[in-house]
């Protein structure tokens, strides 16, 4: 009796994606790896980081605080030179530090250098370099830099972008098999059916983790994180900003590229020390409650000064004013509350990924998840290992096999979803393209010498 063309359909596709399934985790897998163990020194680096640092991060907790223009005279002292700040985040607590940060020649993208100020004695309590918007001190920017691209640079972020493209895609194969495997009741009686059973148990319980892992990682990514930014831009899911643009007397149209500007150019010379006094009076006046607060002076006569919410954690305040330089008048305003909420999806995924929105309980919970990923990988490992030795020097089958016996629709079905894929992922779409050729090998050799056997046989 001849199995029903659709069980036979669902057998063939089982095999297809049991096989895919297989084969991410042997050739990906090690980057995966990477990325879970990196991403759990991350996640549990901040008390060693406030350890290491704790002379720079805090000074005395007796006095009455300076004013910042006298705390920026005291950086500017240890300078040896009267230069601005282009950031200050003015000291959110007694006992805290203030941070200057200074943008200079030879330092990489997205860093400062940071001048740690105790606002009551005025003392230096630290001179290193600062990293990105939460402003990572050198410990933690190491082991980001490690994790997102195994400090090889934008060549080092294939390997992040790799791990995060293929990561959703495994488990959420894995959840598909369980459901294709108990619907049909397919049973294994190998040595490994404990080790399986275990393997898709903990998998199912942390897939919705995974896939979160996934889907924000991505969105620091070269190639799809540019996709996804456009999409968020069409979509009108970008985070709002304050604008610093001004029209100057001879109505001149705003810079576009003032952002970029700021984070080269120098400080305006019409800043001075009181204005950054003037400019934290203001914003706290309009609004901004934040105890982290950053101030940004302009980098132009055209430009607005932006002061900025930057405690992500929750209750998230990320609320902006932008003040004009003369008047500290608010010339454009934007308040977390009024953002649309695929806004604040994105806001709040990115700082859970992060582990800032819920601190230590974020950090420890998103470790556990990458903890048991690295299990995972392990039990998926183990699995190989005895399928390789019960092969006995045998070839592993190929996707090809099963691929070739579908039916057409089927096929097409396929195919049509891993363009789409290829397309919004590019490189999990190469890395495909390449697998597709080397396993289209892979079967081709393997008939040839089947039928080679045959031929020697008869």
């Amino acid at each position: 009796m001849t199995a029903h063309p659709s069980h036979l359909t669902s057998k063939l596709l089982f095999a297809l994606f049991s096989r895919l399934h297989l084969y991410i985790g042997l050739f990906v897998g090690p980057f995966i790896l990477i990325a879970a163990l990196s991403g759990i020194a991350y996640l549990l680096s901040p008390p060693l980081e406030e350890w290491l640092y704790h002379d720079t991060l805090y000074g005395v907790t007796q006095g009455e605080p300076q004013s910042l223009a006298e705390q920026i005279a005291a950086a500017q002292r240890h300078l040896g030179a009267p230069t601005l700040p282009s950031a200050v985040r003015p000291a959110p607590a007694l006992g805290d530090t203030t941070r200057l940060m200074f943008s200079e020649s030879g330092l990489g993208p997205s860093e400062h250098r940071a001048l740690f100020i105790d606002p009551i004695t005025l003392k230096v309590t630290g001179d290193t370099t600062v990293y990105g918007t939460s402003g990572i001190l050198p410990l933690r920017t190491s082991i980001d830099h490690f994790h997102r691209q195994l400090l090889m640079g934008d060549v080092g972020r294939l390997y992040s972008e790799l791990a995060a493209s293929w990561l959703w895609l495994s488990a959420l194969g894995g959840v598909i098999l369980l459901w294709m495997r108990q619907r049909h009741a397919l049973k294994t009686l190998s040595a490994a059916h404990t080790t399986r059973r275990r393997h898709a148990t903990l998998g199912l319980a942390l897939s919705l983790g995974l896939l979160f892992f996934s889907a924000t990682g991505l969105t620091w990514s070269q190639w799809a994180g540019g996709n996804i930014a456009e999409l968020r831009n069409v979509w009108g899911w970008n985070t709002p900003s304050a604008s610093t643009a001004l029209i100057d007397t001879d109505d001149q149209a705003p810079d576009e590229h003032a952002e970029h500007h700021r984070h080269m150019a120098m400080v305006s010379s019409t800043i001075t020390l009181e204005d950054f006094d003037r400019a934290l009076s203001a914003a706290q006046a309009a609004g901004l409650t934040a105890s982290r607060l950053q101030l940004s002076p302009p980098a132009s006569e055209n430009q607005a000064w932006r002061v900025a919410e930057i405690d992500r954690r929750w209750p998230t305040q990320v609320d902006q004013v932008a003040l004009h330089p003369h008047s500290m008048a608010v010339t454009d305003q934007t308040d977390f509350e009024t953002f649309p909420l695929a806004a604040k999806l994105t806001r709040w995924g990115i700082d859970l990924h992060m582990g800032v929105l819920f601190g230590l309980v974020n950090q420890v919970m998103l470790a556990l998840i990458a903890a048991g990923l690295v299990t995972l990988m392990g039990w998926g490992y183990a699995m190989a290992w005895r399928r390789l030795r019960k092969a006995s020097g045998q070839r592993f089958p190929t996707v090809s096999e099963p691929w070739l016996l579908l039916p057409i629709k089927a096929k097409l079905s396929v195919l049509l979803v891993a363009i789409a894929l290829g397309v919004v992922l590019p490189v999990l779409g190469v890395s495909l393209a390449c697998f597709i050729v080397i396993d289209a090998l892979r079967w081709a050799i393997k008939k040839r010498y089947t039928a080679s056997s045959l031929n020697a046989h008869h």
